[in-house]
């Protein structure tokens, strides 16, 4: 398409607002101009209660960029691409594999782009790391994905009830990061999930994976680390050490910083979404999905104490 993209954005939120909002303002070809959000507003934009309603009094819109909880976006993002939208999903893209799958059908016969955002696998050192494992045989990998869900999670109880995916929310982002630096399939053998007593999603999660060439994959997530927070992907390969720190913004290569800088994930993230328009191409990666689906699948359950957020 010629000219500026114009998006609407749907579910004005803490994500939206700390880092859609100042993204889109950064990202030549895009202009955000209507939001559609049950308690909240944008301001000096047109506002809305529901897409639908946005859909309606916004002919001209372009694109939709979706940001509410995953347990309803299927039907929002079938409803924007059934009326001709190009679609931005928020990661994780849905709450299960089957709808997202869906949609990829759907944005394919609309002919319009899909967009599956996995913002982590845009951090500035993943894309050495992907290149510096290229020429090398993997021998193991250890994950430790800890934060604290209070300080990143506020007030939002939806990520504790089914569909929510816990604290896979933050641990699917160390998989696309897993899945976007190592080249071969990565499969699921067991997990174990620390479910709070008065909750549906868990707090806590062991994962042990293997690589197709036999490589053992091992991660731990946890959501109750306070204090300084731990995203870090180490690996040992037949060429050395490699590890990717500060959610893969630090690479660090035989103990030796190689890259280190700010975090800009969502600026190349749109930027990639205009490419894409101007393409009229669809970019879903499900790995990361179908590896927490998995887990979720053939994980263990253990109940643990009730927690207060």
């Amino acid at each position: 398409m010629t000219g500026t993209i114009k998006a609407g954005l749907v579910g004005l939120g803490k994500i939206a607002r700390d880092q859609h909002l100042p993204a889109i303002r950064k990202t030549d070809g895009i202009e955000l101009v209507a939001v559609a959000s049950r308690n909240a507003q944008g301001e000096g934009l047109h506002n809305y209660g529901a897409l639908k309603d946005m859909l309606a009094g916004e002919l001209d819109l372009d694109a939709v960029i979706l940001c509410q909880p995953p347990q309803v976006r299927y039907e929002a993002a079938r409803q924007a691409l059934l009326a001709g939208k190009h679609v931005f999903l928020e990661k994780p893209p849905g709450a299960t594999v089957s709808e997202v799958e869906a949609l990829i059908d759907i944005a394919e016969r609309q002919g319009v782009t899909l967009y599956a955002s996995w913002h982590s696998r845009y951090a500035a050192a993943v894309g050495a790391a992907k290149s510096w494992l290229a020429t090398r045989a993997l021998k193991h990998v250890s994950i430790q994905w800890r934060e604290d869900v209070r300080h990143w999670h506020p007030g939002q109880p939806w990520i504790w009830e089914a569909g929510g995916f816990g604290v896979f929310d933050p641990g699917i982002n160390a998989l696309s990061i897993l899945t976007e630096i190592v080249s071969e399939p990565i499969a699921l053998l067991s997990a174990s999930l620390e479910v709070p007593a008065n909750k549906q999603a868990p707090i806590g999660a062991e994962l042990k994976m293997v690589a197709a060439s036999g490589a053992p994959i091992e991660a731990v997530f946890d959501w109750r680390q306070t204090g300084p927070q731990t995203w870090d992907i180490a690996i040992e390969t037949d060429g050395g050490s490699l590890l990717l720190s500060e959610g893969g913004n630090m690479l660090r290569l035989d103990g030796e910083v190689q890259v280190k800088a700010p975090d800009e994930e969502y600026p190349a993230m749109y930027r990639r979404f205009v490419r894409l328009i101007e393409d009229k191409a669809i970019d879903v990666d499900i790995a990361p999905l179908r590896l927490v689906a998995d887990a979720f699948l053939c994980g263990e359950h253990r109940a643990t104490a009730a927690f207060e957020d």
